[in-house]
């Protein structure tokens, strides 16, 4: 697993997942405004660009992560955060391990399986997967996922290295996986935050999770779509995490 790390001088770890199709930089913002005071740590997902091995399943890259913590930090970090695919792993980490961290961010995560959806990946992707490395197809999907415009070079080089196979196997996953009663032992206190212009499924999700998780608070952001919290406003990202930890 390959990670970007910021602040190793300082203590307290902090690990936030990207969504998927994205990479690391999804939360490089919040990593520099962090890194005076916190280690932040941001991994790559299996499969996607930068990382070193293949997506083999929302499982499989959790059990991945915890064994790193396990060997690095102890079994257990201050913070962890996740996006949509990154939120989806995060989840899993909490069902796998009910003490591997102490605070939790879980943004945009869908946990209510589409069959639809997942019978329709293979077929879409493959028929369109030849227009990812085209410029003008790259800036649609862009203005479609309402990222920054800062973020654009970024996106179009790392969505263009994400083999067709990967591309598949995780949006396959994502739309099969779902919540598990195990998250009701979680130790953690978790934040789950939504955006209020969100599809349905993730707003059902949020509300699923919070009934699951007994630490847990719902926050739904108005106005904002999918990924933008963590996107868009790291200033608020980061005000609000250190809001989290520092409360009794």
């Amino acid at each position: 697993m390959k990670v970007i790390e910021y602040g190793k001088e300082n203590k307290d770890v902090i690990m936030l997942l990207h969504g998927g199709g994205l990479s690391w930089w999804n939360y490089r913002s919040e990593a520099e405004l962090l890194c005076s005071r916190f280690h932040v740590i941001l991994p790559i997902l299996d499969g996607h660009s930068g990382s070193d091995e293949n997506f083999t399943g929302i499982e499989d890259n959790a059990r991945k992560i915890i064994s790193f913590i396990d060997n690095a930090y102890g079994g257990n970090v201050l913070v962890l955060g996740g996006l949509s695919l990154g939120a989806q792993v995060l989840t899993e980490m909490l069902c796998q391990r009910k003490d591997i961290c102490q605070h939790a961010i879980i943004e945009s995560a869908s946990l209510v399986p589409s069959n639809l959806t997942h019978a329709l990946i293979g077929p879409s992707v493959a028929s369109s997967y030849g227009l990812i490395r085209k410029p003008w197809f790259a800036r649609i999907q862009f203005k479609y996922l309402k990222m920054r415009s800062d973020l654009f070079g970024d996106y179009a080089r790392d969505s263009a290295a994400i083999s067709r196979d990967n591309m598949i196997s995780f949006l396959k996953a994502s739309t099969a996986y779902k919540a598990k009663d195990e998250l009701k032992g979680s130790e953690a206190d978790v934040r789950i935050v939504a955006g209020s212009k969100e599809q349905r499924g993730i707003l059902l999700s949020a509300n699923i999770l919070h009934g699951l998780l007994p630490r847990s608070r719902l926050e739904i952001k108005q106005g904002l779509h999918h990924g933008d919290y963590s996107i868009n406003h790291p200033e608020d990202y980061v005000g609000e995490l250190l809001a989290q930890v520092q409360r009794p």
